[in-house]
């Protein structure tokens, strides 16, 4: 099968939507570095840096920067458009990093669990549009929804659940970024 070939009218042609994919991911992993770097920041203010949960977050970042290296390398490659949005993002992203670990390791946890549950949603979608000519995008993605979901249950593994108002934090969380993928997609 190929991407597209099962289009509906009005869905995107197979060019739009591979570069919608890229534009997004690169976006997502973008987004992803920048919260991880809040939360390390505002480990590093508390005196938390060397934490279980700071270590646990230093790994994590390490692999969401080389996830976003192979966008940036991707969307360099085929020329896609990046979003208009990544100062945005950065900005968001940040600061959602920096206030989820302001209210405590577990509820930095909650905030991976909440974000990585989204993407990996969003990036197994994106698998399945995507056909045999766009394997080596959709095996990228395919590899980062594998981290991501060892990311989750890593942040479920330390305690994201006991995080004060959990299901409340991670709804808010969840909605923002299904709306940052929505707008990211096509701004």
């Amino acid at each position: 099968m190929k991407t597209g070939e099962l289009r509906n009218p009005g869905d995107p042609e197979p060019r739009v939507l591979v570069e919608r994919v890229i534009r997004v991911d690169q976006a997502g992993e973008f987004g992803a570095v920048r919260i991880y770097e809040g939360q390390l920041a505002a480990l590093r203010w508390t005196g938390r840096a060397n934490s279980d949960a700071g270590r646990k977050i230093a790994e994590m970042a390490r692999g969401e920067r080389d996830h976003r290296a192979t966008f940036d390398r991707i969307l360099a490659e085929r020329r896609v458009r990046p979003t208009a949005l990544s100062p945005l993002w950065s900005l968001a992203g940040f600061g959602l990093g920096v206030a989820t670990a302001l209210m405590g390791d577990k509820a930095a946890m909650a905030c991976t669990v909440a974000v990585e549950e989204t993407i990996e949603e969003h990036y197994a979608d994106q698998a399945a549009q995507l056909g045999d000519d766009e394997a080596d995008l959709r095996t990228t993605i395919e590899k980062f929804r594998a981290d991501e979901i060892a990311h989750k249950d890593e942040a479920l593994a330390s305690g994201a659940e006991q995080a004060p108002a959990y299901e409340a934090l991670t709804s808010v969380i969840k909605a923002g970024s299904k709306l940052a993928i929505w707008l990211s997609t096509r701004i």
